[in-house]
This record gives C-alpha cells, sequence and structure tokens, in this order.
C-alpha cells in the first residue's frame, strides 16, 4: 500500500517507543485493561500515535467492558482501512490508519451492543493520543 505518511522502519523505531512500534508497526497487541483510554471520559478527538491523524470522536466511544477503548464508528470513513486477519485461526477484521498504514486494533460485528452500528472498533490505546476539546 502507499501512504500519505511512508517512513523507513528506522524512522519509525527512532520515533516510537518499543512498545508502540509493536502495537503500530508489528500489528501486536497491548494487554487488556492496561491501556490508558481504556476508561477515559475526556470529550475530545483520538489521533494516530504514529502520524497524527484524526480517527475516533470521543462522542463514538463506549464502555464495552472488553479491555481495550471501544468506538461504534470512526471519525471519517474514509481514515481507516481494513483488512484480513487470519493470524490466530480466526477471521477477524484488522482496522489500520489509512494515512500512515499503522496497526490499531480489529472491528467486530454482531456482538449486540447498542450502538448505532452494531460494530465494535477495539483499539489499542497505545495507538492513539487524545486530544482534548478546548
Amino acid at each position: 500500500m502507499s501512504y500519505e505518511v511512508q517512513k523507513s522502519d528506522a524512522e519509525w523505531r527512532a520515533q516510537l517507543s518499543p512498545e508502540e512500534y509493536h502495537v503500530l508497526r508489528e500489528a501486536g497487541t497491548e494487554r487488556p485493561f492496561v491501556g490508558e483510554y481504556t476508561d477515559t471520559k475526556t470529550v475530545g478527538v483520538y489521533a494516530c500515535r504514529a502520524c497524527g491523524a484524526e480517527l475516533f470522536s470521543s462522542e463514538t466511544k463506549f464502555d464495552s467492558h472488553c479491555g481495550w477503548p471501544s468506538y461504534y464508528a470512526p471519525l471519517a470513513g474514509d481514515s481507516v482501512e481494513y483488512l484480513e486477519d487470519t493470524s490466530l485461526g480466526m477471521r477477524r477484521v484488522e482496522v489500520r490508519c489509512k494515512n500512515c498504514g499503522s496497526h490499531l486494533g480489529h472491528v467486530f460485528e454482531g456482538e449486540g451492543y447498542g450502538t448505532p452500528t452494531d460494530q465494535r472498533y477495539c483499539i489499542n490505546s497505545i495507538s492513539l493520543t487524545l486530544k482534548p476539546a478546548e
């Protein structure tokens, strides 16, 4: 894929902490219930930690009690991209930043949450930066 923000592996490693690099660039996952935004209620916009692209709004964040921040929709339909992920022997839909290709998490459907989209964007806190509303 060709992304607006492109950096070498060395540049990403220099910019990101080892934990951030593992999640954002190697499609890792942070442990559940430890992320800084899991229970955050602050009003604002969540941006990609790697490139700063705005991805999710606090207005679509909801309590899913799954251990990671959850949203029912991205900020704009074209702010994220989707890839098929069969890495754990099951079919999941990976969510990446469309601006830089960084791994954010996964999206799930049909779980019965009372959200307008019936979707749960299960996103790693470490892949985001919260920009509080003024």
